[in-house]
């Protein structure tokens, strides 16, 4: 793309916005005008995702607009009339011009005479998830940027199973966007939408069904009538979609001694009180740390502005708090939701969980005792709602719960994306069970590792800037194939995963496998002792991920080998990425 080109283009196209005038002043070099217009956003499977600004390179309406019309013609060309008349859901969370976006997409997808269902408060990713299902349509839109520093937004495409939409639809949708010149689309008017029954504003009914839905998946629910005014929790926001859901989703069960972090209650876009909303960073519960200490509360936890992460902390003997990692959250809530289905009778033959590749191995160990069947997936919770989607159409198992080491859990299937509301009720739920044998969550963590094994994780991310991280990352990425690891902390590799060409090279014969896994940019490593290593790009920003996981006979070996086995590849890649 010629982006000097293109940004005159825009200086010209644009001059009657004055949001996008006032952002092209600020780009006052060459080089900030090279990177908002080099390229295009990326459309994936997960949407788009980008700084919010002036050109092809960021997020704004012109850009928002044309991929909605992409959306558009996909529908059209696949579902025809029908699938128009089914019509797409939208949500938006508390992100800058969220709003905005979403009202942009709203009637850009009625322009073309496509029926929509659009919420007029912010909501939920695991709610539009519910939504789409709960009103047959046949997609659904969100727009959020999850947990991203508060510059960014995006738009995620959801289908009608619920789950984010596949690779095939996501390759059609970018095909059409491309058809169309940013300035050429044009939305329809908010009250000829409204009049001509194209738009429906979606009204507190189907939250109703949402919370219906979710309340019938507690483990214990008279244990919570009864204790829960005993258990004393503070939970956060962080500014975003969570509050209403989960604190109306916790009062109607009996969770009545809940402290919501005053600072951080009130949806904001600069998320004033965090360097990044995201509960994964334990400086986002700073706040939430101080009103606990007030209360005396002995468990805090927090959503991000989409509410589709949660982040669990839980106080120590020693009367600090401990960040749990999202393999802990998700290996707890595996094992609490096994027991009380097996300590009730109600634990099927068929039962299924499933993980994201790059999530602990713990869980494999309690689905082992439960005799419950276990899946790996790739990395992307649309992996997960692909089984839960299997499961229903087939009966072949019944799903249970799934979880991704990034802090997203989903039990039931009523939503097929990361639900933190349905996550924290689950916790809740269990901390008020256990509370009964004067048990904490910390303290059951610990019984589950003396039973199942020290599995310990850790997860390092490599952020880079623009268009040089991403060449950066990619060039780095090429590396490591061409020159595959042997060994990595002193141990042999065992097993080399190249899921680029979905092959397992078994490094002791040579022979090469199927991966039986879809096509990914990722790599694995699989070592002595069920130890392993995946490192993969991220999807949508210049970022790299390195994964590890290692178990020992005690926690101190555990952590000793996983700090061996991230200091070699961490030096690897840190040297690669220079």
């Amino acid at each position: 793309m010629d982006w000097k080109k293109e940004y005159g283009r825009w200086i010209e196209k644009a001059s009657d916005d004055p949001f996008l005038m006032e952002d092209m002043k600020k780009l006052d070099s060459d080089k900030a005008r090279e990177e908002s217009f080099y390229t295009e956003l990326e459309f994936g499977t997960a949407g788009l995702r980008g700084v919010i600004g002036a050109g092809t390179n960021r997020m704004n309406a012109y850009v928002v607009r044309r991929a909605s019309r992409g959306l558009a013609e996909m529908i059209l060309e696949t579902e025809g009339e029908a699938g128009a008349a089914r019509g797409v859901a939208i949500a938006y969370d508390s992100r800058n011009r969220s709003d905005l976006f979403a009202q942009e997409t709203a009637l850009t997808l009625c322009a073309c005479g496509i029926k929509v269902y659009l919420y007029s408060t912010l909501h939920s990713v695991p709610q539009l998830s519910f939504t789409v299902r709960h009103l047959n349509c046949i997609a659904g839109v969100v727009i959020t940027a999850s947990h991203n520093p508060p510059e960014y937004n995006g738009y995620k495409v959801y289908w009608a199973d619920g789950g984010q939409c596949a690779p095939d639809r996501a390759n059609k949708i970018l095909e059409n966007i491309r058809k169309f010149d940013y300035f050429d689309v044009k939305p329809m008017e908010y009250s000829l939408a409204l009049s001509s029954g194209l738009l429906t504003v979606i009204g507190k009914e189907v939250d109703e069904e949402y919370y219906k839905c979710t309340m019938s998946l507690l483990l214990h629910p008279d244990n919570l009538k009864k204790n829960g005014c005993l258990l004393n929790a503070v939970y956060s926001p962080l500014h975003g979609s969570g509050r209403v859901p989960v604190t109306e989703i916790l009062k109607r069960i009996g969770v009545t001694n809940l402290n919501v972090v005053p600072e951080q209650a009130e949806p904001d876009g600069d998320f004033p009180t965090v360097k990044a909303p995201n509960p994964e960073d334990k400086n986002a519960f700073t706040l939430a740390r101080k009103l606990a200490d007030r209360v005396g509360a002995n468990l805090m936890f927090a959503t991000d502005p989409d509410s589709d992460r949660l982040g669990v902390a839980v106080r120590q003997p020693d009367g600090e708090f401990k960040l749990l990692t999202g393999n802990q959250t998700g290996a707890l809530l595996t094992y609490y939701i096994l027991s009380s289905l097996k300590e009730q009778g109600k634990l099927p033959a068929n039962g299924l969980v499933v993980k994201s590749f790059v999530s602990t191995t713990l869980a494999d160990a309690i689905c082992k005792k439960f005799g419950v069947t276990i899946k790996d997936v790739l990395t992307g919770f649309r992996f997960i709602s692909e089984w839960i989607e299997h499961c229903a159409v087939t009966g072949e198992y019944e799903f249970l719960f799934g979880f991704e080491e990034s802090y997203g859990a989903l039990a039931g299937g009523f939503a097929r994306d990361k639900d933190a509301v349905c996550a924290s009720m689950l916790v809740c739920d269990a901390a008020a069970y256990y509370m009964q044998s004067g048990r904490t969550l910390y303290d059951v963590l610990n019984d589950v590792y003396r039973e199942f094994g020290y599995s310990m994780e850790k997860v390092k991310n490599y952020s880079l800037s623009g268009k040089e991280g991403i060449e950066k990352i990619a060039n780095a990425m090429k590396t490591i194939i061409a020159d595959p690891i042997a060994s990595i902390g002193g141990e042999p590799v065992l097993a080399y995963e190249n899921h680029n060409e979905q092959s397992v090279l078994d490094m002791k014969t040579g022979a090469v496998s199927p991966t039986g896994l879809p096509k990914s940019n990722a790599l694995r490593w699989m070592l002595p002792d069920g130890a392993w290593a995946v490192v993969r790009p991220s999807g949508t920003e210049p970022k790299l991920k390195l994964y590890i996981g290692a178990a020992g006979k005690t926690e101190d070996e555990a952590v000793a080998r996983l700090d061996r086995l991230m200091a070699d590849l961490d030096g690897r890649l840190s040297e690669l990425l220079k």
